[in-house]
């Protein structure tokens, strides 16, 4: 049998949705790994956004120097994004990859480095550009959107931040000091984008929204 690891990576956030989807990721790709006769040696998790360069994931760092000198066969990854949001950080792994001989297997894309003869995909390198780039400019996107929304919320008066003294002591105190939270949890808004919109954590958020059944 082939040896195997999982990398699977989450945006950072500390909410239990992020959490979840990697395990998420983690059960499909063992699921993988079953029905191809993979062994499973060590399982990478990381939470962290993929916008950051390379030198700053260590649990991708960790990841590729354990295969390098484990001589681990394939790396299973459940799509090209999570090595990255940049399209050059995303060569840049691959391109480690194939200088050490390690297969990776992208499991949304049913893309890999090597065929099952050890033969380099010669597709994969374009692939790589489009889809990484692809990647990059959702990235771009979601942040031009959150950004748009926040200068929204203040224009139209509302203030972001914590308030100084504030304090959680019932229900009434909540609702009168995180006013903006509940008025964006009540317009459809998700923890994460409440949290940007309105400067507060996400931790202060999800325990409004729990309180308030939101």
């Amino acid at each position: 049998m082939k040896t195997a690891i999982i990398f699977s990576r989450c945006s950072s956030s500390g909410a239990l949705e992020a959490r979840q989807d990697t395990t998420r990721q983690v059960e499909d790709l063992q699921r993988y790994a079953t029905t191809n006769h993979l062994t499973i040696i060590k399982i990478f998790q990381e939470h962290i956004s993929g916008g950051k360069a390379n030198k700053d994931r260590p649990i991708l760092q960790e990841a590729l120097s354990f295969s390098q000198e484990n001589h681990i066969d394939i790396i299973l990854v459940s799509e090209l994004s999570r090595l990255g949001r940049r399209c050059d950080e995303i060569l840049e792994t691959i391109k480690y990859l194939k200088d050490n001989h390690i297969n990776c297997y992208f499991q949304k894309e049913q893309l890999s480095i090597f065929d099952t003869e050890g033969k380099e995909n010669p597709y994969l390198t374009i692939m790589t550009a489009v889809l990484g780039t692809a990647a990059e400019l959702e990235r771009q996107s979601i942040y031009y959107r959150l950004k748009s929304g926040r200068d929204k919320y203040i224009r139209d008066g509302g203030k972001v931040g914590k308030p100084k003294g504030a304090g959680i002591k019932d229900k009434a105190q909540l609702a009168s000091e995180y006013k903006s939270i509940i008025r964006c949890l009540r317009s459809g808004e998700s923890v994460r984008h409440t949290a940007l919109i309105t400067g507060y954590s996400q931790s202060t958020v999800q325990r409004v929204k729990k309180v308030f059944s939101l």
